[in-house]
């Protein structure tokens, strides 16, 4: 995998719901192959982005009750949070482009 900020039910609080910016959550499990495919998808996406949007993984199978709560059914699940509350979401393996598109129309203009 990489070496994203792994988070779970005891910092998800912090890092997610009261970060100052935009967090993608990558919702996944190591038993998911699709959620493997779309690691260097999301890792890409935060190098891009660095600076502007904080990028985080959470393990659905350590923290059940987080995935329960924002209704995550299907895995891999990419949710982007602004300002602690759940803005859009992509289930599923997507191409880089999609989630970019997804990630810019949510992100401040660069000046």
């Amino acid at each position: 995998m990489s070496d994203m900020l792994q988070i779970d039910q005891n910092n998800f609080q912090t890092e997610v719901l009261q970060a100052a910016g935009p967090v993608l959550v990558d919702f996944w499990a190591p038993w998911c192959g699709p959620c493997r495919m779309v690691a260097p998808i999301v890792d890409k996406v935060a190098q891009t982005y660095a600076g502007r949007l904080k990028v985080v993984k959470l393990n659905t199978d350590d923290s059940p009750s987080i995935a329960g709560k924002y209704e995550v059914s299907g895995i891999p699940a990419l949710i982007l949070f602004k300002s602690g509350e759940p803005v859009d979401r992509i289930v599923g393996y997507v191409p880089e482009k999609q989630l970019a598109a997804m990630v810019e129309k949510h992100l401040a203009p660069v000046a």
